[in-house]
């Protein structure tokens, strides 16, 4: 276990390169096991996450290669199945909730895919049923271990057949999922109501690559005909569009210059126009972000003079994952805004530790947070914390770095699964922050 110590206060400056896209990687990594043939993948961040899922496709049979820094090659041509029922892929898998997706590549390629029960952030519930229920439709039977919480897929004797699938909501992960699972059945598969975040664009994109027909790719309505086989390819993750964000929110809550490099602005969304929202410059130079050094910020109202309401909702909406972020930044802002966070219910619980700092947010319920900015007229006070999860925890190391004095947060595996040697980049820029054990 270690801590992040942290002293606050500090103004930055310099350029940052945004790692690649921790979301788009665990769906682009598991597609590995649809072929036998070498798919090469590069921008991979260096993140807990991603190397744990590294780690299980190599249990799996799959040959791994590093190239060199973010740039790995993978070769599916000698899948161990029975890897799934073992006590390790249980142990593994278990502690990991991104490996929910290697169960479509399985079901579709060796008719069989299983997945215990997940872990990952304690944010809310974030249910299977999505996945599993798109399985089923395509013929799969469904089967359940209760007393091991192991879930399963198993594809028919006849095979798996193209359906018309509703889904009951655009998960992402469920639609890459089916999607998956999709392009080696027969026939042809309708996904309505599909969700169509960039990332699921990356996916949809390199499968087409790798021989796949997918048609509506970007729209919510997908149609995939199956193909008897896919082939290799090579393919390049988006910059992670959530670090983005939080580089713009630590920028202007630290009064810092930063130029966020290479940030892939087509697919960003509303991103920046949020973060406009509470204020904050941003200039668009090429394909980078500039944000400039700003003493205040101020946030806007809607036209008839109501106070402005930043929620989040399935793409093109915000993402759910930058409203912590989005909150934490609002408390140095002049003026106040409402945070609705929709998707899951338990994100807002840690603003009581930003109340602790000095923050001024009345928690409404577990979905609804009003922020009232000091308009920088005190700051926060530093404080010691412990990080619940990967977007709460980069929320509290902004406000730590904003804070007078020293904090300390615990629970920085949190923060890692998520962010690629993020103490080490905060130097580079000029911050004052250690990792020391606990």
């Amino acid at each position: 276990m270690a801590s992040f110590r942290i002293t606050g206060g500090i103004a930055l400056k310099g350029d940052v390169h945004p790692q690649g896209a921790k979301n788009e990687v665990l769906q682009i990594l598991c597609a590995v096991l649809l072929t036998d043939e070498t798919v090469r993948i590069t921008n991979i961040p260096d993140i807990v996450d991603v190397n744990k899922l590294i780690e299980i496709l190599g249990d799996f049979g799959v040959r791994v290669a590093k190239n060199g820094p973010g740039d790995y090659s993978f070769t599916a041509d000698a899948i161990d199945v029975d890897f799934l029922f073992g006590e390790t892929y249980k142990k593994k898998g278990a502690s990991l909730r991104g490996s929910v997706m290697v169960v479509g590549p399985m079901l579709a390629r060796f008719g069989k895919g299983y997945i215990p029960k997940p872990g990952g952030d304690k944010i809310g519930r974030r249910r299977l049923d999505t996945h599993f229920e798109g399985f089923m439709k395509l013929g799969a039977k469904f089967v359940y271990e209760e007393g091991a919480h192991f879930y399963g897929v198993e594809a028919p004797a006849d095979g798996l057949k193209g359906a018309y699938i509703l889904l009951d909501e655009p998960s992402v992960t469920g639609t890459a999922n089916i999607v998956m699972a999709a392009v080696l059945t027969p026939g042809v598969t309708t996904i309505y109501n599909a969700a169509c975040e960039p990332y699921l664009q990356q996916l949809c994109g390199m499968l087409v690559r790798m021989g796949a027909q997918i048609e509506g790719i970007g729209s919510n309505r997908l149609t995939i005909t199956g193909v008897t086989r896919l082939g290799g390819t090579e393919h390049r993750c988006l910059p992670d569009m959530i670090e983005i964000g939080s580089w713009i929110g630590l920028a202007a809550m630290t009064k810092s210059e930063i130029t966020i490099k290479n940030a892939g602005i087509p697919h960003l969304g509303q991103i920046p126009n949020v973060f406009r929202k509470l204020g904050i410059r941003i200039e668009e130079r090429g394909d980078d972000l500039y944000i400039p050094a700003q003493e205040h910020y101020e946030m806007g109202a809607y036209l008839d003079g109501s106070m402005v309401t930043i929620a989040d909702g399935p793409w093109p909406m915000f993402t759910p994952d930058l409203l912590s972020i989005v909150l934490v930044t609002a408390t140095q802002a002049k003026g106040s805004v409402l945070i609705h966070q929709k998707m899951f219910e338990s994100r807002l619980f840690f603003v009581d530790k930003l109340i602790d700092m000095g923050a001024q947010i009345i928690l409404c319920d577990p979905h609804r947070a009003t922020v009232i900015g000091h308009d920088r007229q005190f700051c926060l006070r530093a404080t010691t914390m412990s990080s619940p999860d990967i977007r709460a925890g980069i929320a509290l190391l902004i406000a730590a770095l904003s804070a007078e004095g020293t904090s300390t947060i615990q629970n920085i595996e949190q923060i890692d699964r998520g962010y690629e040697r993020i103490d080490e980049r905060l130097r580079d820029l000029g911050a004052k922050i250690e990792r020391v054990a606990d």
